[in-house]
């Protein structure tokens, strides 16, 4: 008999917006930890026990309902009363909790022995309002002021931290039971009175500040949590976005659990209606707008929700730098890479306001504004965004190529900045062959990848706003850093393009995963590709779990750590679109395979952002890495990534086409999208594998929109006019 291992951490973490609170798996806050209930960056609860006359609950099970909801059963301890011990197990206490902006919790206690229990019920909150960038470096600096104030008669606890303007308060309030709170000694406690088979029930209202802004808890208990606005708009949101069906039960619930996933990670934009949003990168330490992670997830979004690029065009576009400001590495045109709201960087001794260290999200930006405009075939969003894109174009010229010599290369101004400023923005992650650190300012090779991309997309939209002058000086451009990106980056012996050029415009002919960016870009020729592929495949990066994002012949590898050895989903998900735009279909389909049997082992069939995997075979599994952020974005992204590259993917929606040239391996047999969304129509279309080849039929909507196509070829012949030296 075979276990399934199931891996994850042992916590529960729930959220709504900008509201997370993460806790033990017994519903308790330990500390020092970095546990706790998070608003807008602050920690406001640091502490949380609950006990029977002063002994601790005992864990049955519990876990999260929802993204925004979950329940937690506990039972007693042996603990004593003036009428005798209590015997274990004789209560029930369930612990039920909710957020919509504030978090309603629901206590419920039952009497399971044949005489009444009299008992005091405690509960031991403390609040530090600790900035989430301190709770995470654990070094916690209190700089103001708490005060809690406790008012019998309105039943209200509401403890303050102040320092200066910046303010954070939460404000707790039991109701609905038939028991008064007392407040002393840092603990609200009720007298419990329950005959035999007896209940008891309380609600613990949070309100949480920022001073402008009050979050009352949500009004319903958790056992209507089914019925709130949350449980409606996840409910609209799977209505409007593709579903599949397979018989690849381990795709399904990995492709089904990346909506759900993308659907919790939603940022309300003010004045939209629900549908329109922004994504918060990942829980619990990235719900904030990021301008990388929401690019590239709008980009794996096309297939699932091709709207979903609306907010984060909207919301990036509107923070784009417009002056030099050394200390948050901002210049005029450049998209950010992160916002945050906490005490430091309400104070500016972070730069995050927002910092602008990111050297690949201005690009991707216009990636991003295509890839949204083939989806959706809207005109008038080219027109919104031209601004934005004519700013993007201008920071790749004068401020991403530092150094006038035709590449993009990187390297912070302020004196607080981060090392990295590719995808992989670790201080440890860019390393020569030797494992020591590569100097700057780096060239990143999926950095040229993604400029060529830009600006070869950005020829066709001007050729479409009628301005075919900038369309051609544009096509001049990609196809002359065509030419001097495989000359400088190509190293025949590596069978690889190198990682980067360091500060002295030399190679750092190290392994790693970015080359594969460069296939997804289209920045390689066709008679290097199959190189390429073959240099990613090799056992030095290719766990069986996944690729590695460094080769573990390097000395630096490690895969235990961040981005030197582990796994990230959305990076082989974009490896394997690379893969599937060169014709190496069967090499994509193992990408996925790898992914969708990894997630196998996760909690839910959730991904994580990155993961541990040794060498796949039969007593081996991937582990999480410590710190992970669960659930991520684009790592829940990359289930839709991956089923782009097994169905060639390519809609161009302003011509009322859809591309395809599905290739379903024997592992995935058959595969059905309902509610696909080209433009103005929609469609349902059924895949299955017909010997070695796989068959399509359009089931609902116009079938005439739906071309199969060789995709390679396809995607060559846009690239064309970038490169005149290229065939069709």
């Amino acid at each position: 008999m075979t276990v399934k291992v199931q891996v994850g951490p042992p916590q529960i973490a729930i959220h709504q917006g900008q509201t997370v609170l993460l806790t033990e798996e017994d519903g308790q806050i330990n500390w020092p930890s970095d546990k706790g209930l998070y608003f807008r960056d602050t920690r406001v609860v640091s502490s949380w026990s609950i006990y029977a006359n002063g002994e601790p609950w005992e864990l049955l099970n519990g876990g999260a309902k929802s993204y925004y909801a979950s329940r937690i059963f506990l039972t007693n301890r042996s603990f004593l009363t003036q009428d005798g011990a209590i015997p274990p197990r004789t209560l029930g206490l369930t612990l039920g909790r909710c957020i919509d902006g504030g978090v309603h919790e629901d206590l419920d206690i039952v009497n399971h022995a044949m005489k009444p229990v009299i008992f005091q019920l405690e509960i031991a909150v403390r609040c530090d309002f600790a900035d989430l960038f301190e709770v995470k470096a654990k070094r916690i600096v209190r700089r103001g002021r708490i005060t809690t104030e406790w008012t019998a008669s309105r039943q209200q606890l509401r403890t303050t931290y102040r320092n200066g303007d910046f303010t954070r308060a939460v404000t707790i309030s039991p109701t609905r039971s038939s028991s008064k709170a007392v407040y002393a000694n840092g603990r609200l406690s009720f007298e419990i009175a329950l005959k035999a088979g007896e209940s008891w029930h309380c609600c613990l209202l949070y309100t949480l500040s920022d001073g402008a802004q009050h979050l009352p808890s949500p009004p319903h208990c958790i056992g209507d949590s089914d019925k709130s606005r949350h449980a409606e708009t996840m409910a609209d949101w799977l209505k409007n976005v593709v579903k599949i069906e397979t018989s690849n039960e381990e795709f399904y619930r990995l492709f089904r659990q990346g909506l759900e996933d993308m659907a919790a990670l939603r940022l309300p934009m003010a004045e939209t209606d629900h549908m329109v949003f922004l994504p918060a990168a990942g829980l619990p330490w990235f719900v904030a707008p990021f301008g990388r992670d929401s690019l590239i997830v709008s980009l794996q979004n096309i297939l699932v929700y091709p709207e979903f690029a609306r907010g984060t065009l909207e919301v990036l576009g509107s923070l784009q730098a417009k002056e030099r400001d050394d200390y948050r590495d901002a210049e005029p045109g450049k998209i950010l890479h992160e916002i945050r709201y906490g005490e430091l960087a309400h104070f500016k001794l972070i730069p995050h306001t927002p910092y602008y260290g990111t050297a690949d999200a201005t690009p991707l930006y216009l990636i991003a504004l295509h890839a949204a405009w083939r989806g959706l075939g809207d005109r008038e969003l080219l027109e919104r965004h031209l601004e934005t894109a004519e700013g993007c174009l201008s920071w790749i010229d004068e401020y991403g190529d530092r150094d006038g010599d035709g590449f993009q290369e990187y390297q912070t101004r302020s004196p607080v900045g981060y090392e990295n400023m590719g995808w992989k923005d670790s201080g440890d992650a860019v390393v020569y062959p030797d494992g020591s650190l590569v100097k700057g300012p780096k060239a990143l090779c999926e950095l040229q990848g993604y400029v060529y991309d830009a600006w070869v997309r950005m020829a066709e939209i001007f050729d479409v706003l009628g301005k075919p002058a900038r369309a051609q000086a544009l096509r001049a451009k990609a196809h002359a850093l065509f030419e001097r990106f495989n000359e400088a980056f190509w190293d025949e012996e590596l069978g690889c393009y190198a990682y980067a050029l360091d500060g002295d415009k030399k190679k750092v002919l190290t392994v790693a995963s970015n080359c594969g960016h460069c296939l997804w870009s289209g920045i390689v020729p066709v008679e290097r590709a199959k190189t390429v592929v073959e240099r990613l495949m090799a056992p030095d990066m290719w766990s069986g779990w996944g690729i590695r994002t460094l080769s573990a012949k390097n000395p630096a590898f490690n895969p235990y750590n961040y981005q030197t050895g582990s796994v990230w989903p959305h990076d082989n998900a974009i490896i394997a679109m690379g893969f599937k735009f060169y014709g190496f279909a069967a090499e994509a389909a193992r990408i996925a395979h790898d992914i969708s049997v990894a997630a196998e082992y996760f909690r839910l069939n959730q991904l994580p952002e990155l993961y541990t995997a040794f060498e796949r075979g039969e007593g081996n599994f991937p582990v999480q890495y410590i710190g992970a952020n669960v659930p991520q974005a684009w790592a829940a992204g990359s289930a839709f990534a991956l089923t782009q590259a097994l169905l060639g993917f390519l809609p161009d929606a302003p011509r009322d086409k859809l591309y395809i040239d599905p290739s379903l391996p024997k592992w995935l047999p058959d595969l059905t999208v309902h509610d696909l969304r080209v433009g103005r129509h929609q469609l349902d279309i059924r895949f299955w594998r017909e010997g070695e080849e796989t068959a399509f039929e359009v089931t609902k909507g116009d079938s005439k929109l739906v071309e199969r196509c060789d995709i390679a070829s396809k995607v060559a012949q846009l690239k064309t006019a970038a490169d005149t030296n290229r065939s069709a």
